[in-house]
Parts: C-alpha cells; sequence; structure tokens
C-alpha cells in the first residue's frame, strides 16, 4: 500500500531532474501520474523509467507551459487520462540570472513567465477538476530565493519570482480551504540535478559559493525535497495548507 494509491497527480517539468525524481517517487507511492514536459524526448524516458519501476505514468509533450492555451489543454487532458485530478505538483520552470545593471527587460519577462506564470495557469485551469473531485492538493515549488537573497549567482527575477509564488500559495489556500483544497509550497535550497551538475563541472569553487549559506554544507539531493511533496500531498498531511516549507539545508536559518 502507497500513500497516494490511486491519485491522478499532475506533475509539471517531468522530462529530467527533479520532476522525473519526483515522477518516480509519486509513482512509487501508487499516484497515477501524468507528467508533462516541452521536451518529448526526456518525457518519454521517464515514463518508460516509471512503468519499468511498476509505475503508472501519462506523458504528454512539448506542452510550452507559458503558453495559457497550451497549458489549459495539457491539464484537460490530463484530466481525462485517468478520470479527475486529485494533485498539482508544480515543479516545472525556466529562468534567467544576472545582476541588475546587466538583467535585461527581456529577461525579467522571460524569469516571470517560466517561474510564476507556469504554476499559475496550471493552478487556475486544475482549480475546477479539483473542485469536482471534492478536493485535492496543490503543491508549489518554489525556491529559498523566495525568503533570501543570494549573491552567487545574483538572482533578482529568481527572487522576485519565487516571492510571489509563496504569496500566491498563502492566498490559493485561502481561497481553496472551502472547497477542500490545500496549497503548499516547497522551497528547495540548492540541489544537485543533472543539470546542475553538468553546468558546474569540477569547478569547486562555485560549488562552495553556493552552498556556503547551507549549515550542512552541500548540494541536496532531488529525493530529498520530493519525498516531502509526496508526504505533503497524501492524507497524512491533511491538517497542513497555506505553509511554505524551506528545504535548504539551513541556509533561511541566519
Amino acid at each position: 500500500m502507497g500513500t497516494l494509491d490511486d491519485k491522478v497527480v499532475i506533475i509539471t517539468g517531468t522530462g529530467g531532474g527533479m520532476g522525473r525524481t519526483a515522477a518516480l517517487v509519486f509513482a512509487r507511492e501508487g499516484a497515477k501520474v501524468v507528467g508533462c514536459d516541452i521536451q518529448a524526448a526526456g518525457n518519454d524516458e521517464t515514463a518508460e523509467l516509471v512503468r519499468r519501476g511498476g509505475g503508472e505514468m501519462t506523458a504528454i509533450a512539448p506542452v510550452d507551459l507559458t503558453d495559457p492555451e497550451q497549458a489549459r489543454r495539457f491539464v484537460e487532458e490530463a484530466a481525462g487520462a485517468y478520470g479527475g485530478l486529485d494533485v498539482v505538483y508544480n515543479n516545472a520552470a525556466s529562468l534567467r540570472f544576472g545582476p541588475m545593471p546587466d538583467y535585461s527587460v527581456e529577461d525579467w519577462r522571460a524569469t516571470i513567465a517560466g517561474e510564476l506564470d507556469i504554476p499559475f495557469f496550471v493552478s487556475k485551469f486544475a482549480w475546477p477538476h479539483l473542485v469536482r473531485r471534492g478536493g485535492g492538493v496543490i503543491i508549489n515549488v518554489a525556491s529559498m530565493a523566495g525568503m533570501i537573497a543570494g549573491e552567487v549567482p545574483p538572482m533578482v527575477g529568481h527572487c522576485a519570482a519565487n516571492a510571489a509564488i509563496i504569496g500566491m500559495t498563502r492566498q490559493l489556500a485561502l481561497e481553496g480551504a472551502p472547497a477542500g483544497i490545500r496549497v503548499l509550497a516547497i522551497s528547495p535550497g540548492p540541489v544537485l540535478t543533472p543539470a546542475s551538475d553538468r553546468d558546474l563541472g569540477d569547478n569547486q569553487a562555485a560549488r562552495d559559493a553556493i552552498t556556503r549559506k547551507t549549515l550542512l554544507k552541500r548540494f541536496a539531493q532531488p529525493e530529498e525535497v520530493v519525498e516531502l511533496g509526496a508526504f505533503l500531498a497524501s492524507d497524512r498531511a491533511a491538517y497542513l495548507t497555506g505553509a511554505n516549507i524551506p528545504v535548504e539545508g539551513g541556509a533561511t536559518a541566519w
């Protein structure tokens, strides 16, 4: 018996990294997963890994979730795949870093679209499906950048977008409570995904700069974030809503 047996879960950004890990963990717990990504090949690979592990996943790609019409179509297709929706795990994001003097208007707009618009669109279109189900759970993967500033890399757009996600989470929890919808945010610190590992390579100075603010002096593994998400989506967390939970090795403690 899994903690999410027969729950229908949307997970965005399942083409790799934390989204792929989320698909595997949620499926392991018995969920029927509907995952999407802008890249079809990676998304299909995730679905195959889920099935090989004995889980169930429908892969939908390519989907550009910064386009509200594509987001709407994805949600409708996801709801049709298994006859409804129970959980929305808003993982997908795209962003740009840079210091304020060099951070262009295009950089700003691309980051707000890629980090804030995506969870808003998916949550908006999933909302009536959750209401029809008698309630459900929305989990927004934000960032500790929504709580504290960061030197490496410079992140004005990232900080602004994730502070907004945390605020949106509180408001949606307020509005969703009468319908039985719980809404929560998870704010990871630095997470070692295949992409971040590739980008950092053997640059130990950059790795140290990123983890310096953490008390544990290391990156998180994706599972250390996603296992919390699976718990929050389950009935074991039935009294939790409106909260933002940092998973950042103590970086926001000081």
